[in-house]
This record gives C-alpha cells, structure tokens and sequence, in this order.
C-alpha cells in the first residue's frame, strides 16, 4: 500500500482527498494513534510550541507570531490552513514555504504509519496535520506555531500538547460541527490548553466556558483586557488615525515581570490580535526587544486578510464578526468612488449575517458562484441580498468571471471587496496569476 518515493505532491494530495469517506471526522483517537505510530507523541517537535484557535483571527495571530519570532532571530515553523494558491503554504519552515519534497516525505511517514498494524483511515486533513507535524520533526525549529483547524479539543493539531495555547475570539461558524451555543464552541475550542501552562485569551468578548475551561484545566490564563492591554494612540480610538505615536502594549515576560512596548506600528491586522502574539511570545520564553517587535509588525505579510492590491481588497472573512471588522477597517479608509462588494460565499455559511454586517460600506453587490458539493449560487446570494434591500449590480458565474466584469466598469476612484469565502479569494489571485504565468511563460519561450 506504500506509495512510490517518486509520487509527486499532486498525486499524494489527490489520494489524500479520496482515502477517507467524509471530509471532516472530529476526534483524536484515529489521528492519534497514527501520530504515536509516529513517534510524533514520544518527544518535543519543536523548541517550544504554541497553538492557536479561534473563530477569527487566527491566521493573522499567527502571521504576526512569525515575524516576532523571525525578527528576534528564533527558528521557526508554521502550520496553517486552508490554503490558497499552493498546498505548499500551509507549511512554512523559517519563513519559507515548504517544498514538495518535505511534504512527500511527511505524507510517505503518515501513510506508513496508518499500515503499521489496523489499517487506519484518516481525513485530508489530518494526514496533511500528521505529514506537516513530521516535517516540523525533522526540521526542529525553536518554535513552532500551529494554527487549528476546527474547533479544538478534538482538532487534529491537538494531538500535542502546547507550551503555550493561544484563544483568539469565539464566534458562530461551522455550525454543523460546532452548533451554535457560543459556550459549547468555547469549551471546544479551550480544549487545547493544559494544565500549568499559560494560556492566552485575545478577546475580551469571549464566553464564559473559554476561562471555565481554562481554569478546570488548571492552564495559566492571561487575558487581553487583565494580565496584558493595548491602547491606541488616542486613547481608545483607533490609531489608524494618525501615523504618529503608535500604539502601546502592556503585558509580562514567562517570568511575571512586566514588559511594556510604545509607539509600535499599525501591522495593518487587528490589534487586539498583534496583542495577543506578543503576549504568546513572551510567554514562550523570549525577551521583547523592541526594534525587533517594531520590525516584525512593520512587515508581517498576510495574503487574504485585508490585502489591498491597487483599487482591490481581499480578504476571506466568512462571518458576521469577520465582515463586521472588514466594514470598520472600509469606513476608516473611505474613498470618493463606489464600494463594490464582490461576494461568493458557500451554503452552510451565515450569508444573512454577514451581508447585514457589510451592508453601511457598500453600495453595490456583484454576487458570484463557487464550485463544489457546498456552494451556493449567484442567484441565491442575489435573492438573499435583495430581500434585504441591497442593490445587486451584476450576477458572475465565477469570481474570476466578476473580476473580469468590473474590470471593465470601475472608475479610478472605484473599489472592490472580495470577500466571503477562501474560495472568493483563491480564484480571484489564481485569476490575476494566470495572465503573469502565461507572460512569463512565452518570454521563456522567446530565450530557447
């Protein structure tokens, strides 16, 4: 059942997509098994390890995470999910994306492991978790950040025990696993804190279950708002308001002491998040320095979220409390044209909520369909958003279909929101790649 050493990493993730029955499986018995088959469970990956769930905010925490450790010259890798161009994204080894041959070897580890005695079947993603986890092995940085997936004590990544265990905020998503009782989802995704170890709480809207939990599980809870603070510029206003001054962070070393940090730069990303991953890094075991923390905020990069290409926005919030952020950060940047929203989002998504949330910063609507099993069509988001007053512009059968659209409509003091789903997002970027590849391509071409 081994596969060929030669398989190439499109053949691994094609079998990976077909070798288990439902896409998501929620325990750790299976993946754990496999994970100690592994040898994953018998000692550290890493240096350190920090984990990070959350509803929203995750991957910007754990962006923000990277740079702080990059800065201060620690090794590093991460793990994050989903992507949105490359597979490879999901694995980054000291700021680099992982290369196909890492990730073939994790994935031939994984599947040598499942046939070490009873067969074991895994999801895509718990493979891909075991297979990145292997590699992180391999490589053994100082730290490693690991996102979750889904929820949390269940996940896959939860399979090891964190030295620190980030929560970033709890909000309603992925109902069908999770249900829709905040203090369920919370107590979920509180699961991944242990017992004597700090745990960082980055919101202070969180349910009660999430401190509950911690303090049941015996972890060492520090809470943005309580153990560490921000404040902006002017006092509590935003300081994307102004350039001069920064913003202020207040928390404590692994040690208890205080650590204070002024003037730091907008990283562009929610605050209360940049916050949070400097409190998680402290706590890991680093000294701030903070040129080193002005840098690393200064130039952390998340494609996705909040990533501004010329008159275009992109950002893969999928919920009312991810869009309700998205309409802030539009309204402190107002512009003279129309804001245009370019919106595909899937079926079992909150599409009422987030479109209420977005609709005071658009004026115009292009819905877009997806692809796939849970896709919601154009003309279902254009009912939806009609039968809450919003004006719909146009109906694409693709968001590169609705790109191409507007492209052709716009003003210079136009811009657009593509927003919704990572979906929205990766078709959007693999549709402005394409005419790059193809350029690029023929100039190759040209040299022969």
């Amino acid at each position: 059942m081994n596969e060929a050493p030669s398989a190439s990493l499109g053949n691994w993730l094609a079998r990976l997509e077909a070798a288990h029955p439902v896409s998501i499986d929620l325990g750790l018995e299976r993946v754990a098994e496999v994970a100690r088959r592994m040898g994953l469970l018998d000692g550290p990956i890493a240096g350190r390890v920090i984990t990070v769930a959350g509803t929203n905010g995750k991957g910007s925490t754990v962006a923000m995470l990277e740079s702080l450790a990059r800065e201060h010259g620690v090794g590093t890798a991460t793990y994050t999910s989903p992507h949105l161009l490359r597979y490879n994204e999901r694995l980054r080894l000291d700021g680099a994306e992982a290369g196909d041959a890492e990730l073939v070897a994790g994935f031939e580890a994984v599947e040598a492991a499942r046939f070490d005695g009873d067969p074991i079947s895994l999801t895509y993603f718990e493979a891909g978790t075991l297979g990145a986890l292997h590699a992180i092995r391999e490589r053994s940085p100082e730290l490693a950040i690991l996102e979750v997936g889904l929820g949390g004590r269940l996940d896959a990544v939860n399979v090891l025990d964190a030295d620190v265990a980030v929560v970033t905020t709890i909000a309603r998503d992925h109902a069908a696993y999770l249900g829709d009782d905040l203090e369920v989802i919370g107590r979920e995704k509180a699961g991944i804190m242990r017992a004597g170890r700090p745990a960082v709480l980055g919101s202070q809207a969180l349910p009660q279950s999430v401190a509950a939990t911690a303090e049941a599980l015996g972890a060492q809870v520090h809470a943005l708002g309580a153990a560490f603070t921000r404040v902006a510029c002017r006092g509590e206003t935003s300081c994307r308001e102004t350039g001069e001054g920064g913003w202020t962070w207040q928390g404590h070393d692994a040690e208890g002491a205080v650590a204070r940090l002024e003037a730091l730069p907008d990283p562009g990303l929610p605050l209360d998040n940049a916050a949070t991953a400097l409190q998680a890094f402290a706590l890991g075991g680093w000294m701030l320095e903070a040129e080193a923390c002005r840098r690393a905020l200064a130039g952390v990069e998340l494609p996705g979220r909040m990533q501004w290409r010329g008159q275009w926005c992109l950002d893969v919030g999928h919920n009312p409390h991810a869009a309700e952020y998205l309409a802030q950060r539009l309204a402190e940047r107002p512009c003279e044209g129309r804001t245009v929203a370019l919106l595909g989002m899937l079926a079992d998504k909150d599409a009422e909520g987030v479109i209420g949330a977005l609709a005071p910063a658009i004026d115009a609507w292009l819905p877009v369909t997806l692809e796939g099993d849970r896709a919601r069509s154009a003309e279902a988001l254009a009912a939806t958003l009609e039968a809450l007053g919003q004006p719909v512009w146009h109906r694409a059968d693709s968001p590169a279909a609705g790109v191409a659209w507007l492209g052709e409509r716009l003003s210079p003091a136009d811009r657009v929101l593509v927003c919704g789903s990572f979906f929205t997002v990766a078709d959007v970027l693999a549709a402005w790649a394409e005419p790059a590849q193809t350029a690029m391509e023929a100039g190759s071409e040209g040299t022969r």
